[in-house]
């Protein structure tokens, strides 16, 4: 069967990396499941690739995307025959800037008549904080929680499901129209990066106490920051490495980020009792299906319940990917991104 896709083929600047381009698809197999895409959602991840950071991606002319929102439209012998027709939301292992997509049944959630957007923030981002924030490292009522890039996708579920443990919550933005965002959505404190030190400004909000858990996609020149406010007990999650976009030097830009976040040895993180974890969602798919799994579907539950609202910073055409691309690369937008087809 034939169907259409955004392939990226050029590494750099977002109106020059996309070309929209015809392909062909097997039927599905197994527990695979056809699904006839309604939208589809952009993720940092998807900037990095653009500009050739990503080693996980894969080889160019590809097509990247990690979900959509669609019709199952066939099934494999092996799958769930009860999706055949249904709306659904889905993760896939690249492939989501398509109009087809095929994936396993597994990774594949009914929803009903939502908007396309939300559901889509249900997918990568939602799924990212559940785990991070219930799964891998729960928050505690006590905690006292930073989230980085704070107004974003991940960012603004992470803040909702920390007040939902009953945690404060140090919210950091970088642009001023960005703080009552997060303030609306339960932020206790907030810190804008661009006026002075974030770390200076989270220190005195705590007088002198410490951080529990702090969510960091930055990394970089935040991460010893980060460490010196981490509390006994507490945990450093690292979810992200978007400091290396600011590089302009290549390689040698590399060498200064790794630079910059130091050498750390297990034995100084025992004898602090500090903890370093790192998330790469994309291993995790790989190697534990059945933990995203139960990690979006929990999100939907949550969702449904109106205990979690995703934030909708902006829907696209297909025609304006590039534009939603450059927006999400420059820091300026709110919440989930959508490309409606």
């Amino acid at each position: 069967m034939k169907s259409e896709a955004f392939f990226l083929v050029n590494k750099g600047d977002a109106n020059q990396a996309f070309d929209l381009r015809p392909f062909e698809f097997q039927d599905p197999k197994g527990q695979e499941v056809l699904i006839e895409v309604e939208a589809f959602g952009l993720n940092y991840a998807d900037v990095m690739a653009r500009r050739g950071l990503y080693r996980e991606a894969p080889p160019m002319p590809c097509v990247v995307g990690y979900e959509v929102v669609g019709t199952v439209h066939s099934v494999g012998s092996s799958a769930n025959q009860g999706l055949l027709g249904k709306r659904v939301i889905a993760f896939c292992r690249f492939g989501g800037y398509a109009k087809h997509v095929v994936t396993d049944d597994f990774a594949v959630v009914e929803v009903a008549d939502q908007p396309a957007a939300e559901l889509l923030a249900l997918c990568t981002q939602a799924v990212t904080a559940y785990y991070m924030a219930d799964y891998l490292a729960p928050i505690h009522k006590t905690d006292t929680v930073l989230v980085h890039a704070a107004a974003g996708g991940v960012g603004t579920i992470l803040i909702q499901l920390a007040k939902l443990k009953g945690a404060k919550v140090i919210a950091k933005v970088g642009h001023s129209d960005k703080e009552e965002l997060v303030k609306k959505l339960g932020a206790d404190v907030v810190v804008n990066y661009r006026t002075s030190d974030y770390a200076l400004q989270v220190a005195q909000s705590i007088d002198g106490e410490r951080i529990d858990v702090i969510f960091n996609p930055v990394a970089g020149s935040t991460f010893k920051k980060d460490m010196a406010l981490l509390s006994s007990g507490g945990r450093m999650v690292l979810f992200g490495a978007s400091e290396l976009l600011r590089g302009k030097w290549g390689f040698f830009s590399k060498l200064n980020f790794i630079r910059k976040m130091g050498l750390v040895l297990p034995i100084g993180l025992m004898m602090r009792s500090k903890n370093i974890l790192g998330v790469n969602m994309l291993k995790l798919a790989d190697n534990r299906p059945e933990t995203m799994s139960i990690c979006l579907r929990n999100v939907v539950s949550l969702y449904s319940a109106g205990k979690i609202t995703p934030y909708v910073g902006g829907v696209y055409s297909a025609g304006q990917l590039a534009e939603a691309h450059a927006a999400l690369e420059g820091g300026r937008t709110k919440g989930k991104l959508c490309v409606n087809w």
